[in-house]
């Protein structure tokens, strides 16, 4: 929940170059698109997925761990996965990758499957005026039955080699470059609501200074809330 007036407290501990660095972001970040990554069990690829969210600003991202647990890196992630929002799908005894799905088509995401082996939509002609989810999953297996029978679409990144896969964290880098030039390019609404970028300010601010749980504390207890 927003709250300008404690907003304007976090501020004073905060420097003005760091807010104005906030708030420029937040003018570039969308939720238009959203990525999510299933059982990806290489630290590094995982990281570099996470570093290259927020490099292209997608602000969520959505991690199945039905075999594998997930990592981010900070030497590799460079401290980006404090400014992305996770939800993460590890429940025992359930298919969290269809528990994923649901949740993204719930919404208004459409499910599209990264992948080179089937007819699927060449990266240039994909069409950018839906929400859409895009799903990454490791290199040599890909993505799980489950998401490719659940799939609204197939994209792939065309290729001219004898290879037919990329890692995981270039596929992501092209794919999510070429979606945020478009985006930009296109008439879509597709920036965050003034009221999610007051969310995440908030946020931010809170997560940018060492002391927050002393300061909070205070404001609470003056403002006797």
């Amino acid at each position: 929940m927003v709250d300008e007036k404690y907003i304007e407290y976090l501020e004073q501990f905060v420097t003005e170059k760091r807010r104005n660095l906030f708030e420029k972001v937040l003018s570039e970040r969308t939720r238009h698109f959203t990525v999510a990554i299933e059982d990806i069990f290489q630290p590094h690829n995982a990281s570099a997925v996470v570093r290259t969210c927020d490099i292209f600003g997608i602000q969520d991202m959505h991690v199945i761990e039905d075999k594998y647990k997930f990592y981010a890196s900070r030497l590799v992630a460079k401290g980006a996965q404090k400014w992305i929002d996770f939800s993460m799908y590890n429940q025992k005894n359930t298919n969290n990758t269809l528990d994923c799905i649901s949740a993204l088509k719930e919404k208004g995401y459409k499910i599209i499957a990264t992948t080179p082996h089937n007819e699927s939509c060449l990266l240039q002609d994909f069409d950018i005026s839906e929400k859409a989810a895009f799903f990454f999953g490791v290199e040599k297996e890909g993505l799980s039955k489950d998401v490719m029978d659940n799939a609204d679409g197939y994209l792939k990144i065309p290729m001219v080699g004898f290879t037919e896969s990329l890692n995981i964290s270039v596929a992501a880098a092209i794919i999510l470059q070429n979606m945020n030039q478009k985006l930009k390019a296109s008439t879509i609404d597709w920036q965050l609501t003034e009221i999610e970028k007051r969310e995440k300010y908030q946020d931010w601010l809170e997560k940018s200074i060492k002391s927050i749980r002393k300061i909070k504390e205070v404001y609470f207890n003056e403002n006797k809330l």
